[in-house]
């Protein structure tokens, strides 16, 4: 029996990232909102009512699907520390030196006992391939090699659905008090990069308008 053998690129569903939209191999487009967050557990009671009740006031306004995602990352505050060492050094006040030096000790103990993650938060705009009046298709690996129709017409026909839906989507989010913006190409490419690559992206940097295929590593 021959053996299956397939790169992790076949398995990814993106095809492309133009226009600061994501096209999928099936013909579908996504939108990529990043938003951010409200400290639910800091409001007061009256103050999280509210939240809840504005939150379910924003539900009820979709007349489209959305999808929400949350992205955490373990992040690295050694830079944090070597800055709180080097303030500590220079000052000149025994008392500002002592401060800052429970400080110091203080965030080490953190780390410790807890990972230090980066939340980000992001709201998907789908637009589906049904749109384009296509059927729905196969299996996942017996879908089409290539897009149904060409990829400027179906940005085109994406363009028109999503953003009135992405500007309907910013609108209401800033009545919860949340600021929501669409992420641009060469965001959208650091976003998957990192997603893809954890362990390399701190430390590698995605260049602007890249002229080949950012590779994917397993």
């Amino acid at each position: 029996m021959t053996p299956i053998r397939a790169s992790t690129q076949f398995f990814l569903q993106i095809e492309d990232i133009k226009d600061d939209l994501v096209v999928l191999k099936d013909g579908s487009v996504a939108c990529v909102l990043e938003t951010t967050a409200v400290n639910f557990g800091l409001l007061s009671k009256d103050e999280q009512e509210a939240v809840v009740y504005a939150f379910a006031a924003f539900l009820n306004s979709l007349s489209f699907p959305i999808q929400i995602n949350i992205v955490s990352k373990k992040v690295d505050i050694s830079e944090y520390l070597e800055l709180i060492k080097k303030q500590e050094a220079t000052q000149k006040s025994v008392k500002l030196r002592e401060k800052i030096s429970s400080y110091y000790r203080f965030i080490i103990s953190l780390i410790k006992e807890n990972r230090v993650l980066e939340k980000r938060f992001f709201i998907v705009v789908p637009f589906s391939y049904l749109e384009l009046g296509l059927v729905k298709t196969g299996s996942f690996l017996s879908r089409p090699k290539k897009l149904p129709f060409s990829k400027e017409y179906i940005l085109q026909r994406a363009k028109t659905a999503l953003f009135p839906k992405r500007d309907h989507l910013i609108r209401q989010l800033s009545r919860l008090g949340l600021k929501a913006f669409h992420l641009n190409t060469q965001r959208l490419v650091e976003l998957f990069y990192e997603i893809y690559n954890a362990e390399d992206s701190p430390y590698q940097r995605i260049p602007e308008n890249p002229t080949a295929p950012i590779v994917v590593r397993q």
